[in-house]
């Protein structure tokens, strides 16, 4: 059933709740003017739902003299409250709203000394202050520096080995991964901390709405089959505040509430998302502490990127900026920024921000790899080897030999990646190492075809780890390439259930397409469906998207808006991901001519990689380049047989025909 309009209209109990997430909405992509719709002096929205509609008083119900809404249950000849409803000592008025059920803090939450209410979750998310600590007319937060701002439009999309673009992970103590992004939850560098448990979904009517409304704006003619997948899509995606039951639940240790609560290297000592829990109290009582922000930040870039959510880099944003607030350039924050800004694709920023921080300290491990994640990002490979040979000789261990490992693979150097690896693994203590470490090598093993080896490191992985994604994703695309596709949608399918993002979408799309049973057309509609969905809400989130989206409407979307995309990308950087995107991209819309170039260069740096190639030796058949178009093909397959469950059917289809 597709959407409709009035399934998002807040209620009319709804309607103050609304407002506040607006307002919070309002703070966190950094707008401090007042709009015609805020109260003077506060950033709040005005309240223009007053009426006989809304529920509200208007000012023909307000009191006499005093132009306040008559109180039904004021004490005669005074117009205060009854004693019943009034709070101790002060004569307020009970909120009968508040309390545990109602997600308002009780007396019993008041921030100790000054009597005012702790701050909740969702104020600790967005970073906001107390209206007293902000200053009377402060209104909301000041905008957001270049290249951590909200704006859809970006430098650039993210890469992955595969070939299905991902994010560029931050630099801090590594631990799993999903991205990707493109990215997404493939890159071959380190994330922050080790992934928790899914959170305990709450807010789902707002989730819900957000991905009805994202949906709409693509294919509304899907059926309640569609539905159903979106809603799957907004139960993975965490809207709302962190569930302090998470430690509880993954048997973790929360990190203890204190100065060592601030401490970013504790984030992955243990569940992710009880450590956001613990930083949250901490910085309840301790507002000004201006690391346990930034350190609240870089758990937030972390959490969109393991669980595939980019709401959370609005609110990554915006602690960022509280930290830096309170004191201006300090090394966290900054380190912060840079990682929010790989995270969203803006390298260019990204390589600003760890530059500044590395000028003031050369040995930031965190800035050290920023850096090579922008340079490698923006197609500067010569410059990344550099820079990775500088980190490892500064700041040697599993962060530094990842990417040190990757750039030698970009340039088809396989047999030194591998070593670096193991060698990481060797070094690799923590689950959230030996998880990432070991998915990375089952990628290297896959992309050489080498599926027993894959098979043997994405077990390792998740050995140390059941619920890590790449690992569990990679062992699905291993299985399907050895030709156990029910295995294969097994797994896949539970990592879209968990984590729908656009290369196992399009993957089990594909799965689906590839099987061909009665209905499975319908299903691979809606992976693809999702995949549009997911990047909207990524570009409403401040993510450039455009890779992603090139990659997937050439073979499974708009031929025209992925050349669009596709161009987009190539003008923010030049890599081999972009250049293979565009090559595609052009081949798809009948400009093989053009897309030559664009594929010979893709392949220029010698990277392995089964699709670049198998796309090289398409568009030579289809620009009159026959011997050539059939040796690329054949390499294609024989490095990788199973690249791809359709592009691999295709190329042996592609042979077969040009006998």
């Amino acid at each position: 059933m597709a959407p409709r309009e009035t399934d998002n209209n807040p209620t009319e109990a709804d309607q103050p709740a609304a407002a506040q997430r607006e307002w919070e909405r309002l703070w966190e992509e950094g707008d401090d003017t007042e709009s015609p719709n805020t109260q003077p002096g506060t950033g709040r929205p005005a309240k223009t739902d007053a009426g006989p509609e809304s529920g509200r008083p208007t000012k023909a119900d307000a009191e006499p003299e005093t132009r306040q809404p008559a109180r039904a249950n004021a004490e005669p000849g005074n117009r205060r409250p009854a004693k019943a409803d009034a709070e101790p000592e002060t004569g307020r008025p009970i909120r009968a709203d508040a309390g545990p059920e109602s997600g308002r803090p009780t007396k019993a939450d008041a921030e100790p000394e000054t009597g005012r209410p702790a701050k909740t979750d969702a104020e600790l998310e967005t970073g906001t202050e107390p209206e007293d600590e902000r200053g009377a007319g402060a209104g909301t937060s000041g905008t957001a520096d270049a290249g951590s701002g909200t704006s859809g439009t970006v430098d650039a999309g993210t890469e992955t080995s595969g070939g299905a673009g991902g994010d560029s992970p931050p630099a801090s103590t590594p631990a799993p991964s999903n991205a990707d992004e493109s990215g997404t939850p493939h890159s071959h560098t380190p994330p922050a901390a080790a992934p928790a448990p899914p959170t305990t979904p709450h807010l789902d009517d707002e989730r819900v709405a957000a991905v009805r409304r994202v949906a709409a704006v693509g294919r509304r003619w899907r059926t309640l089959q569609l539905a159903a997948c979106a809603a799957l899509l907004a139960v993975a995606m965490t809207a709302g505040a962190i569930a302090i039951g998470a430690a509880k639940d993954s048997g973790a240790t929360g990190v203890a509430v204190g100065s060592s609560a601030v401490s970013p290297e504790l984030l992955a000592s243990g569940s992710l998302d009880a450590s956001i829990a613990s930083l949250q109290v901490h910085l309840r009582t301790q507002p000004k502490d201006f690391d346990g922000w930034a350190t609240l930040g870089l758990a937030y870039v972390e959490q969109a990127r393991t669980k595939g959510d980019p709401s959370r880099y609005p609110q990554a944003q915006a602690a960022f900026q509280r930290s830096l607030k309170i004191s201006p350039a300090n090394e966290n924050a900054l380190e912060g920024r840079a990682a929010l800004a790989a995270a969203r694709h803006e390298f260019k920023e990204a390589l600003t921000y760890a530059d500044q921080v590395l000028k003031e300290n050369p040995y930031s491990e965190r800035a050290l790899c920023s850096r090579i994640d922008a340079l490698v990002e923006l197609g500067r490979y010569a410059d990344a080897s550099k820079a990775a040979d500088l980190a490892d000789a500064r700041k040697p261990g599993v962060p530094v030999f990842t990417r040190y490992a990757y750039v030698h693979e970009l340039r088809g150097d396989v047999t030194t990646a591998r070593k670096v690896l193991e060698q990481a693994l060797a070094a690799a203590t923590s689950p959230g190492d030996i998880s990432y470490v070991a998915g990375t090598l089952g990628q290297l093993a896959w992309n050489q075809g080498d599926y027993k080896t894959a098979l043997n490191d994405y077990g390792r992985a998740l050995a140390a780890d059941e619920n890590y994604l790449p690992a569990l994703e990679g062992r699905a695309r291993t299985q399907a390439a050895l030709g156990d596709r029910a295995a294969a949608i097994k797994g896949m399918e539970l990592v879209v259930s968990r984590y729908p993002l656009p290369q196992p979408l399009v993957e089990l799309g594909e799965l689906y397409e590839s099987r061909g049973a009665e209905g499975d057309r319908a299903k691979a509609e809606d992976q693809y469906a999702l995949v549009d969905a997911w990047i909207a809400l990524a570009r409403a989130n401040g993510v450039n998207a455009d890779l992603d989206t090139a990659l997937a409407a050439a073979d499974h979307g708009d031929a025209a808006s992925a050349l669009k995309a596709a161009r987009a990308e190539w003008a923010r950087r030049h890599t081999v991901h972009t250049a293979d995107a565009l090559a595609w991209a052009l081949h798809v819309n009948g400009r093989d001519k053009e897309a030559l170039p664009y594929a010979r260069r893709a392949t220029a740096t010698n990277y392995h990689n089964a699709s670049f190639i198998y796309h090289l030796g398409m568009i030579e058949l289809a620009t009159g380049h026959r011997a050539d178009g059939r040796a690329h093909l054949a390499k294609a397959l024989k490095l990788n047989p199973g690249f791809s469950p359709l592009g691999a059917a295709k190329a042996r289809k592609a042979l077969e025909a040009t006998k």
